[in-house]
């Protein structure tokens, strides 16, 4: 099998991402499913970029659980970590990057397979609403539903994993609010749109 190196890759159009990582391309389609992915997380208004775990808690803190984003990794290994708050706290989890696609870590005593995804944004998609984090009782005691996910995080915890909302960086242009609904209802309308916006929604095929 072929491996794309980072100094390699930093010869390609849009590798502004490689020269921060040692973590080498299993092929040149790897690579391009990471680049791909990477300019879908800039469109989406909840990729931070560059900041570190003690920068994500500091901004998801004061958010409700469930609240979460998606920054760099810091491990060098992994291109992207998803940071959520729960009722634990901030949790980092990363999101493992093969040619098979992009997943999550599993809990060690589940031996599912966890699903894999070609984006970044269907794996959030995939998660969005289906775990729910342990609520606490009125005497303090904890109560778990029994359709907890749990996945593994940075620091190898079993986290009950609950996506409800992203944190934006800024307040979404109205080009994106209107691309997002449309792709909410399905690509029977997007077909029938003009071809520079059927272009445009290629761009970003997500609904959140």
């Amino acid at each position: 099998m072929s491996s794309v190196t980072p100094s390699e890759s930093s010869r390609i159009q849009g590798s502004d991402l490689a020269p921060l990582h040692y973590k080498p391309f299993s092929s040149h389609e790897h690579y391009q499913q990471v680049i791909d992915a990477h300019r879908k997380l800039l469109e989406s208004g909840f990729y931070f970029g560059p900041i570190g775990g003690l920068e994500a808690k500091a901004l998801l803190s004061k958010e409700e659980p469930g609240t979460f984003l998606i920054r760099d990794s810091s491990d060098r290994r992994y291109f992207f970590t998803l940071s959520v708050q729960t009722v634990y706290g901030t949790r980092n989890l990363r999101i493992h990057s093969e040619e098979g696609g992009f997943f999550l870590e599993n809990d060690y005593q589940n031996k599912k397979k966890v699903p894999q995804f070609d984006c970044v944004l269907k794996l959030i998609m995939f998660y969005m609403g289906r775990g729910r984090d342990v609520q606490l009782t009125v005497d303090g005691a904890s109560e778990e539903s029994m359709e907890t996910i749990y996945l593994m995080d940075s620091r190898g915890i079993k986290t009950p994993l609950e996506l409800l909302k992203p944190l934006k960086i800024s307040p979404s242009s109205l080009k994106h609010i209107c691309r997002r609904a449309l792709n909410r209802t399905g690509q029977g309308e997007v077909q029938q749109l003009p071809q520079a916006l059927r272009d445009f929604m290629k761009k970003y095929d997500a609904s959140i």
